[in-house]
């Protein structure tokens, strides 16, 4: 790829695309260090409204400084293959009309491998951020989609050294880039805001999030999943609800009203609001990637409900455990929780991530 040094031309205009709450995280912290070079960079964002609840969507805008989008889609739930069909139909006029210089795509959702397909078809320089990140479940549609995108990308921001020797496997090394996690920049910036919030009443609570598709598809699993949530003896489990989580409760008949033994549903919280309860909690349940990084940036022990993670460090280090649906390791490692992990080593980074990307898109890239 040729050098495009900044001081070579008088502006480079970056399209954003995002459309899911993690999305909307990374891009905040990315969008403000490229706000420090504002006469030089133009930033646009569009929003294929992936995720169109308020609490999913709108307060990131609000509660982050995000600037708001020029586009915004209103592309909301469908099988996978509609919603990226739809999302690259309504992603290709905005990016005809602005012409960008590179357009950014952030994680592994649908809005990513739209934008970066769209992106692709059209001929415009691609920039991912996350990249080559891998759990190696060739069944995760989120799994397909970082593959596809690393593939097409120009510049691949990595967030950390296992991400680059993935990479490095599949035979990818150019505009490889190891800069570190933006999501850490992030929580680096907003623990502290997030600590003004007031906790819950009652001192001690596990933290439960579910929402991927492996454990809210199959129903009988989601069930078995609460059902091993509700054998947790030594405190209860506070559970916000993702939309798609709350669809397939409703399927099964399980009212989030119902007051229950162990479990107490909460509604979608804001991103500060679930800093906070992370902090604080005993334990984080959980089967949410960027979950199990915030829950290792606060050292706070994580059980994830998956049988692979995309992020091996955190086991690595002590800090997550992966016990899938298995009841009986649930219940040994979170009565464990309070036992110190072994390291807390900085595989992601310093938190100055999007600053590190900003530099070298500014500086030159090949």
């Amino acid at each position: 790829m040729e050098i495009l040094c900044f001081h070579e031309r008088e502006e480079m205009k970056i399209v954003h695309i995002v459309g899911t709450r993690p999305q909307f995280i990374k891009l905040a912290s990315v969008s403000k260090a490229m706000d420090q070079y504002a006469s030089i960079i133009q930033q646009v964002i569009i929003h294929t409204g992936q995720h169109y609840d308020t609490v999913m969507s709108d307060v990131f805008f609000k509660e982050l400084p995000i600037p708001t989008p020029k586009y915004k889609l209103n592309v909301g739930g469908s099988t996978n293959g509609a919603q990226i069909a739809k999302m690259r139909m309504n992603l290709e006029k905005p990016l005809q009309e602005e012409k960008p210089d590179w357009v950014f795509v952030y994680g592994d959702s649908n809005s990513a491998l739209a934008g970066a397909m769209t992106a692709f078809t059209q001929k415009i320089p691609l920039a991912h951020v996350e990249a080559g990140v891998r759990s190696y479940n060739r069944e995760m549609p989120e799994e397909f989609n970082r593959v596809v995108i690393d593939r097409i990308s120009g510049l691949l921001f990595c967030p950390s050294a296992t991400a680059v020797k993935n990479l490095e496997r599949e035979g990818i090394t150019k505009g490889v880039h190891q800069v570190g996690d933006v999501m850490l920049d992030s929580l680096m910036e907003n623990t502290c805001v997030a600590e003004i919030l007031p906790l819950l009443e009652g001192d001690d609570y596990f933290l439960a999030t579910i929402h991927r598709q492996e454990n809210t598809d199959d129903l009988e699993r989601l069930e078995r999943l609460l059902q091993n949530l509700e054998e947790i003896e030594s405190a209860k489990v506070l559970f916000p609800l993702h939309p798609r989580t709350k669809e397939r409760l409703d399927r099964l008949g399980i009212s989030i009203f119902t007051p229950r033994q162990r479990i107490v549903f909460l509604q979608p919280t804001s991103y500060l609001g679930m800093l906070h309860l992370e902090k604080h909690a005993k334990a984080i349940i959980t089967d949410s990637g960027g979950v199990q990084k915030e829950a290792y940036y606060l050292k706070v022990p994580c059980v994830t409900l998956r049988n692979e993670t995309e992020w091996p460090e955190t086991v690595e280090s002590g800090w997550n455990t992966l016990v899938g649906d298995d009841r009986e390791k649930l219940l040994r490692v979170v009565e464990k929780s309070k036992a110190t992990p072994t390291s807390h080593d900085g595989f992601y980074g310093d938190g100055k991530a999007s600053e590190k990307i900003v530099d070298i898109l500014i500086k030159g890239v090949r």
